[in-house]
Order: structure tokens, then C-alpha cells, then sequence
């Protein structure tokens, strides 16, 4: 890996974190495609967004997810010499000054992009998604990261907002092409709104899980650069019990979605229901041992890695609820 990143390219793909931003927009292609499209096909709605426009809002997203990434790396750059000082490349490979030009560059087209979307659908309050991120990613690096729950709880609500944006641009344009939709298919909305809201709840509790684990992986220099974070504030202990304590949350409401498929299908070993308990409760009930079996930094990484695994197959259930 040191070896990599010595080659310029390949150290501006780890610093803008291309395997997150390909999963920010398939998030948000699978929510559209497989989710939001299905439920209105069912009731003869075609989506309101073209796709050029749609690919528009996805790459504005991207982009400011990954000026994000650069901004964090770049205020970041003494505690992961602490915490992983081989995959370090700012001040190494990328100088800081383009690490600046280039955190400039993506969240002004980024915001840009997204402005567009919005006064394309006639919505141009939309863009307060757009700049709201792009403010809570360069604060969340300058002030939350390091702050007691406060960064955890900002990442965990960007993550869960990837999902909803192309719901409420779909709906919004939606509604104003049909405007009696509330009268003829009064539960439209509903659906779409209940099933992303699903995907969100799954997509924040997860990161915030996620996040504690990286905060104990991280505990030596965030310690030693001045970060208030959980496991510092509190202990690894009761960082431990609350990841834990999350993780137990999710099964449970992953026990509704199967209950619930089970009393609406009758049908013990459906697609979804094998789907959501070999892809996601048994590497949730792992997750669970990984944790509390945890002592040093390359555990816990290991953990975070799984989650991170485990939210990815969380996502592909799009798939599955589309052929359902």
C-alpha cells in the first residue's frame, strides 16, 4: 500500500475515498431505480426526473462528499501520522495547497450542480441539501470531528440523507407535474417515504455504530491531538457497550422487516427473508463478538470493515425488494 500511494493518482483516489463515493451513488441509483421506480410503476407514475438531470444530482453529491474527504484529511493530517501513518498522502505525495484547490474546486461545483438540479425542478430550496453538506463536512473537520458524539451524529445523518435525496427531488417534481396525486393515489408518497425511510434509519444507525468503532480504533491520536471523542471522554468500555447497544438495535428492527414479510407472505424462506438473515443478521451477531472481543487498533479496524461490508449488503436489499 505504501508503495501505491507514492503514485500521485492512486494517492488522490485514497484521498478522496473513491470506494465511498461509489457506494454514495449507488445508494442513490438503487434507491431510484429499484426502489422509488418500482412503487410508482405499480400505480402507473412515471419518475419525474430525467436522467441526465438525475446523474447531475448524483455527481453533485459525489463531489461534495468528496471535497469532504480532502478537507477532513487535510486538518487531519498530524493525528493519522499518529493513527495510520503509512496511508498518509497529504503533505507526503499531495501537497496541502492542492489539497485546498482541489477541496475548493469539487464543493463549488458540487454546489453548483446541485443549484442547477433545483431550479431545474423549480424547487430552488432543494439546494439548501447541497450547501447544508457542504458547511456541515467542512465544520465536521474543523470543529465536530473531535467533539463527543456531535461528528458522529453529523456523518450518521449525511450517510442516512444520501437516500433521501432522490426521494424528495422525485416527489417534489412529482407532485408539481400531478398535482392531484394526494387525491388519486393517496398512498404513493407514503410508500416511497416508508420504504427510504427504512434504508435511512438502517444507514444511520449503522454509521453511528461505525463511527464510535473508528473513534477506539483512532483513540491514540485523537488523544494525543486534543480530541474529546467518545472513547476518550467516556472510556473504550463504554464506547464498546454503545457501539454494541446499536449494532443489538439494528437486529431488532431487522426482526420487524422479517416479521413482517413473513406475515404478509406466509412464507418462511423467501428471497428477502433468507436475504436479510444470512446477509445481514449473522454478520451483525459476528459484529458483535468482533466487538467485544476488541483490544487493540487493528481489531477494531477489522470491525469497521465489516460494518462497512455489512451496510453494503444492507444496501444491495434494494435489489431484492425490486424482483419481490
Amino acid at each position: 500500500m505504501k508503495t501505491l500511494l507514492n503514485n500521485k493518482f492512486i494517492a488522490f483516489l485514497k484521498l478522496i475515498r473513491t470506494e465511498n463515493l461509489i457506494m454514495i451513488a449507488l445508494t442513490q441509483y438503487l434507491i431510484r431505480y429499484f426502489v422509488l421506480e418500482k412503487i410508482l410503476a405499480a400505480n402507473g407514475i412515471a419518475l419525474g426526473l430525467n436522467n441526465l438531470l438525475f446523474n447531475i444530482l448524483v455527481l453533485s453529491t459525489v463531489l461534495i462528499a468528496a471535497a469532504g474527504y480532502i478537507i477532513n484529511d487535510y486538518f487531519d493530517v498530524k493525528t493519522d501520522m499518529i493513527n495510520h501513518p503509512d496511508t498518509v498522502v497529504i503533505d507526503k505525495v499531495i501537497k496541502r495547497r492542492w489539497a485546498i484547490i482541489l477541496h475548493i474546486s469539487f464543493t463549488f461545483i458540487g454546489i453548483f450542480l446541485g443549484i442547477l438540479c433545483s431550479l431545474k425542478t423549480g424547487y430552488l430550496r432543494l439546494a439548501i441539501f447541497h450547501i447544508g453538506a457542504a458547511v456541515l463536512l467542512w465544520f465536521y473537520s474543523t470543529h465536530f470531528k473531535k467533539q463527543l458524539l456531535v461528528g458522529n451524529l453529523v456523518v450518521s445523518l449525511l450517510t442516512a440523507s444520501v437516500a433521501f435525496i432522490p426521494f424528495v427531488y422525485e416527489m417534489g417534481l412529482i407532485q408539481k407535474t400531478h398535482p392531484d396525486l394526494t387525491e388519486t393515489h393517496p398512498f404513493v408518497i407514503l410508500s416511497c417515504f416508508k420504504v427510504v425511510f427504512i434504508f435511512s434509519i438502517f444507514a444511520f444507525i449503522t454509521s453511528m455504530a461505525r463511527e464510535i468503532i473508528k473513534d477506539m480504533e483512532d483513540y491514540e491520536g485523537d488523544k494525543a491531538t486534543g480530541g474529546y471523542t467518545m472513547p476518550i471522554y467516556w472510556g473504550i468500555p463504554a464506547s464498546k457497550l454503545t457501539s454494541f447497544f446499536l449494532i443489538v438495535i439494528t437486529l431488532i428492527l431487522l426482526s420487524f422487516v422479517v416479521y413482517n414479510s413473513f406475515r404478509f407472505k406466509h412464507v418462511l424462506f423467501s428471497s428477502d427473508i433468507l436475504y436479510i438473515l444470512c446477509g445481514l443478521i449473522l454478520p451483525l451477531l459476528l459484529l458483535l463478538v468482533m466487538i467485544l472481543q476488541a483490544r487493540l487498533p487493528k481489531q477494531f479496524k477489522k470491525a469497521s470493515l465489516l460494518l462497512k461490508f455489512i451496510m453494503l449488503i444492507g444496501l444491495g436489499f434494494s435489489i431484492i425488494f425490486y424482483y419481490n
